[in-house]
């Protein structure tokens, strides 16, 4: 087993998946894991033979950043498949092993029409001291901006003037958000938040995953917000559809 925070071994068991080497999995205790990717097997046995597969395609990974919050571990990454994805995978530990796992991912896309990637960017956290703080600002802005959509707070909480943002669709100009939250737009997807489910935190980083639609199709959105001086001033997400039940590999859902 890799040494280490838990944030290193699961860089370690992401890192895998170019290799094959079913090392790192032993991270994961396959007794009790959970796995909330619809497409995959149960158990850390499905990962092995999934990253067995994988490996054989030639594969690159690179985790981009990544972040603890308690038990949990939160990262970001970026996969070269046969095609480039951009992805959040989180895990959740007892015991020293991981035993539930969730992730979103999506075709990697842009830059976007300010020359951001979907990953560039700041990668370490700052203010753990505002950590509980941070958190509260980005629940308070998904219930009320992206579910109830009170648009005339947008500026809130965001810092209009060092606002960066890095969705291949949108722009740093807080009119392209605009549009999109906007119920009677349609030039870009039209995204409707109905629930969240996750909100993790480490210092001034925050990721959430929420559940709702885009473009009429029930999909899953995971934000990350980067905070500063109390107002969201970077955000990166990905967006993916939740495949219907009669396609899912394990009953545990994606959330």
């Amino acid at each position: 087993m890799v040494r280490g925070s838990n944030k290193d071994r699961i860089k370690a068991l992401l890192k895998s998946i170019e290799t094959g080497d079913p090392g790192p999995i032993d991270v994961v205790n396959e007794e009790k894991y959970i796995q909330h990717n619809p497409q995959t097997h149960e158990g850390s046995e499905g990962l092995a033979d999934l990253f067995e597969r994988l490996s054989r395609t030639s594969p690159r990974v690179n985790v981009v950043r990544a972040f603890e919050d308690g038990d949990f571990v939160f990262a970001h990454t970026e996969y070269d498949f046969a095609t480039r994805r951009i992805g959040f995978e989180v895990f959740r530990f007892e015991d020293g092993y991981a035993v539930e796992h969730w992730d979103n991912i999506q075709p990697r896309l842009g830059p976007n029409k300010s020359g951001h990637t979907m990953v560039d960017g700041p990668t370490q956290s700052e203010d753990h001291q505002l950590t509980e703080q941070n958190r509260s600002l980005v629940r308070s802005f998904l219930q009320n901006i992206l579910i109830q959509r009170k648009l005339n707070e947008l500026e809130v909480y965001i810092d209009n003037e060092n606002f960066t943002e890095h969705n291949p669709n949108l722009s740093d100009d807080l009119f392209d958000l605009r549009q999109v939250l906007d119920k009677g737009h349609h030039s870009y997807g039209h995204s409707i938040y109905e629930k969240v489910h996750l909100i993790l935190a480490e210092g001034n980083f925050v990721l959430t995953g929420s559940e709702g639609l885009y473009c009429g199709v029930h999909s899953a959105f995971y934000d990350l917000f980067r905070i500063a001086h109390g107002k969201i001033v970077e955000h990166w997400d990905t967006i993916e559809k939740i495949a219907p039940r009669s396609e899912w590999k394990n009953e545990n859902g994606k959330f």
